[in-house]
């Protein structure tokens, strides 16, 4: 079976679209959908039957846990632990944009939903149909890139198609994606105020060290 393809406006996304991409997600549909770096695959975290769906689908090992987007830093306080200064520096300078920042998890997330590390990766996109998503279902929704397990990101709806377009059901055409490179990941989950850049993306590690050397 072929997934739908639903055209949203990237910029202006129409309503009732996004209402109709929520309900799919809330009835434990694996949606892809246009970040500000790659398309996205979108299920509700807290749907542990959607989430396996997600490892399925991307045949992806699952000792790696799930990036979520969320739509602001107050939302990241409600989902993680142990948030400290360097979290505010590097949420402030970057978000909404491509850093995705790893923290401790808090106590609303199942420990599968972080692959049982414990952790959890944010990030606020600047991308307007995936953050009227996430305020409109009222909470996180997965980002792991839409795409096979070793296969190339996809930064149009027509190579998630090509991808997986027989193993999900519905994809949100909303034009190309914003950048042509992924997320810089910044992992602040460790012990005496360690931190690691885990990946090197849209935002320079030059960048991250100046935000947190402030």
């Amino acid at each position: 079976m072929s997934a739908e393809i639903l055209r949203v406006h990237p910029d202006e996304p129409q309503p009732e679209r996004i209402e109709y991409i929520v309900s799919c997600i809330r009835k434990g549909d694996v949606v892809a959908l246009p970040t500000d770096t790659f398309y996205g695959l979108a299920v509700d975290p807290v749907n542990l039957h959607a989430v396996e769906q997600i490892y399925q689908i991307k045949s992806r090992q699952k000792h790696k846990p799930l990036s979520l987007l969320i739509s602001s830093v107050a939302q990241a306080y409600e989902l993680a632990r142990d948030i400290d200064d360097r979290f505010d520096r590097l949420a402030e300078k970057f978000w909404p944009g491509p850093l995705t920042i790893i923290v401790r998890a808090g106590s609303k997330l199942p420990l599968r939903s972080t692959a049982n590390t414990g952790n959890v990766a944010l990030r606020v996109p600047d991308a307007a149909i995936a953050r009227a998503v996430v305020e409109c279902f009222g909470l996180p929704i997965t980002a792991t890139s839409a795409n096979l397990h070793g296969a190339s990101e996809c930064s149009h709806a027509a190579c998630v198609r090509d991808q997986l377009g027989d193993r999900i059901p519905l994809i949100v055409d909303g034009g190309p994606s914003g950048h042509a490179v992924p997320t810089t990941i910044v992992d602040l989950s460790g012990n005496n105020g360690r931190w690691d850049i885990l990946r090197e993306g849209a935002i320079s590690t030059h960048e991250i060290v100046l935000a947190l050397q402030k």
